[in-house]
């Protein structure tokens, strides 16, 4: 049983929630009520969702002995001993094809962007994440394929200004991930390329991306239907919220966990839901 725990916390399941940009295309081309499409983006949703694991698996195993000295990372399946290699190896194999033969089900050009979402992340894994700045543009890169993947799984095609908002959030969380490791960490040699950042370059490319994602976003709503300007109240809370969260009490080095435990983005992200939902099924497009 506990061999089968440290398994399903190696999977890091809490990061599934990332896999939900794969229904934004879903929304937003007013596909959410088609029970057909609800089937193809559930099954999109758990192909990533196992192969991201997969990957996940095999960065924890590269990364066993420095996650060794994080002050959060140390308490991973791997890093802890809780899971030995050789079987975490075998789960991330399994994961990796049972993820890409879903992928296939969905449609076979999904399954293409599946395939440039993993061999992205094993090019992060790799030898990315080591580079400063193209480190934090790969993981922006992975969100993109989920929203594209996403747009695929339901057959429309996927908007430019969508995945332009999609690649500034995620580089915002991005910088904004590697500002909280850096205070969490402090020096520490858990991240080499930390030394390459300092907290005035971060605060530049936060303030860059913040201006990007909000613009972005704005002028995307005008295109797909004017009313959902009644959002951008909610998504600049949002951001806001999160800066603060990161500034002042040094959250952020773990975007998932500060966004899903922080009431009033929870909150926001709870009216923002509905408010986009009674738009587009009470006004036309």
């Amino acid at each position: 049983m506990k061999l089968f725990l440290a398994a399903i916390q190696a999977m890091r399941p809490k990061q599934w929630v990332k896999n939900i940009f794969l229904f934004a295309a879903l929304v937003f081309a007013r596909k959410f009520t088609e029970s057909e499409a609800w089937i193809q983006a559930v099954l999109g949703f758990a192909s990533f969702s196992m192969v991201s694991s997969s990957g996940y698996i095999f960065n924890d195993a590269r990364d066993k002995d420095a996650d060794a000295l994080h002050p959060k990372k140390k308490f991973r399946a791997i890093a802890a001993g809780k899971l030995p290699l050789s079987v975490a190896y075998v789960e991330m194999v399994l994961l990796l094809v049972c993820g890409l033969g879903l992928g296939y089900l969905v449609a076979p050009w999904f399954l293409v962007l599946v395939l440039a979402y993993y061999i992205n992340t094993m090019s992060y894994s790799l030898y990315f994440k080591h580079i400063v700045i193209l480190d934090v543009m790969f993981i922006a890169m992975g969100f993109l394929w989920r929203v594209a993947a996403g747009a695929v799984a339901i057959n429309v095609e996927p908007s430019p200004w969508l995945l332009m908002c999609t690649g500034f959030l995620s580089l915002f969380l991005g910088f904004n991930k590697r500002r909280g490791e850096m205070l969490l960490v402090q020096g520490s040699e858990t991240r080499k390329n930390l030394k390459e950042y300092n907290l005035e370059m971060v605060s530049e490319f936060q303030a860059i991306t913040t201006s990007g994602t909000i613009i972005s976003y704005a002028l995307y709503t005008v295109e797909n239907n004017p009313w959902l300007l009644l959002t951008v109240p909610h998504v600049l809370y949002g951001v806001f919220r999160y800066i603060y969260l990161v500034t002042e009490h040094n959250e952020g080095g773990a975007p998932d966990e500060t966004l899903l435990k922080d009431r009033p983005i929870l909150f926001t992200g709870l009216l923002y839901i509905i408010t986009v939902f009674i738009v587009l099924l009470v006004v036309p497009q």
